[in-house]
């Protein structure tokens, strides 16, 4: 057995351990106790998630996770474990990679305890949110900092931001919506991604407009979600070989009577089907496995509304999950910081020729 040399952790958001309302609302809890999820002072976020939030929230959207919720239990969770697994193949044996949920199992003290047993030379995190946002990112490597302090015995660590461009991914979610374009006619592409308190913006970027700036990615605003879902939506539309005026950006999920980044998802549907458009395709770049904000608001909800509204197809484009431009997406991310050894071993090129003969 090979030497480890580095160690990956991949981290996603989370889920509950199960649809049943006592384990949702454990997670809401966690989740929305988070400070950079709910950025207000301890007290007040304690009193509106413990008293409000969750007790009221966690019963019906228990009943959301039950509609999504399959054999193998939680599509994030499986599908990110796959995803972790796949990746451990396409690295090799000088590798060791681990899932850590942000919240509840498996969490990302398991995953780094697990990591860390193997003394790896350096420790590469990953989250699997492609655009930046203080809340899922930096939240992630808030907890992987955390955590790596009490220890002793700490490698070199490589935080992994953003790779809202990155030619596999984009190549990944284009090739998705290439074969739904090619198998129907659509009249427009909508692009929409989690949406975000518009405080949350200001904060981490003093010179945002809400809007204008967004136009391109520079260093004042390289790190921006707003300005990083734009920037993908920009090379998807480039390699999809969309037009002006066939698709939208948009942003859903928003919480509260506080205002979040826009053009809400919501708002644009009715927009679309009032101006004709009769048949929509739906992508989500923001996430890389299905959940709950793909699987059952974007393709359930935000389709019962667009027919209700006089469209007639509604087709969401299925997220990453385990595609091979994915899973090489990933690698090339890691083998950026952390390149194989030059004698890797055989194994190694006869998986890169497989997964290239399947693409």
């Amino acid at each position: 057995m090979s030497q480890i040399h580095t160690a990956v952790l991949l981290v996603n958001l989370g889920t509950p351990d199960s649809p049943r309302t006592p384990d949702v609302r454990k997670y809401l809890r966690q989740f929305l106790m988070d400070g950079r999820v709910i950025d207000v002072p301890y007290w007040q976020r304690f009193l509106l998630v413990k008293g409000i939030i969750a007790p009221f929230r966690a019963p019906k959207s228990a009943k959301e996770y039950q509609k999504l919720w399959t054999e193998r239990g939680s599509p994030l969770l499986f599908h990110s474990q796959d995803a972790a697994a796949l990746l451990q193949t396409a690295l090799g044996n000088e590798y060791a990679v681990k899932l850590g949920m942000r919240y509840q199992s498996p969490s990302i003290e398991s995953a780094l305890d697990e990591l860390m047993s193997h003394n790896p030379k350096r420790l590469v995190v990953l989250p699997m949110f492609p655009q930046y946002a203080s809340s899922t990112t930096g939240s992630a490597n808030e907890e992987v900092m955390r955590l790596l302090k009490k220890r002793l015995l700490i490698p070199q660590v490589h935080f992994i931001d953003s790779y809202a461009e990155h030619p596999a991914f984009i190549e990944a979610f284009a090739a998705i919506g290439k074969a739904h374009l090619a198998s129907k006619q659509y009249d427009h592409v909508l692009f929409t991604y989690h949406g975000l308190p518009e405080r949350h913006l200001k904060k981490e970027n003093n010179a945002c407009e809400y809007g204008s700036c967004c136009a391109q990615l520079t260093p004042s605003n390289r790190l921006c979600y707003r300005a990083q879902c734009f920037a993908t939506t920009r090379k998807l539309v480039k390699m999809m070989g969309l037009k002006e005026g066939d698709y939208t950006v948009s942003f859903q999920s928003r919480l509260g009577k506080n205002p979040w980044i826009k053009p809400y998802t919501d708002l644009v549907i009715d927009e679309l089907a009032a101006k004709g458009v009769k048949r929509i395709l739906a992508f989500s770049p923001s996430f890389t496995a299905d959940c709950l904000e793909t699987v059952i608001e974007i393709g359930e909800t935000y389709s019962e509304q667009f027919i209700e509204k006089g469209g007639e197809h509604w087709q969401l484009v299925e997220s990453l999950n385990n595609h091979p431009l994915w899973i090489k997406t990933l690698k090339d991310l890691v083998l950026d910081i952390a390149p194989q050894a030059p004698d890797a071993s055989h194994s190694h090129k006869t998986l890169e020729t497989s997964v290239q003969h399947t693409l």
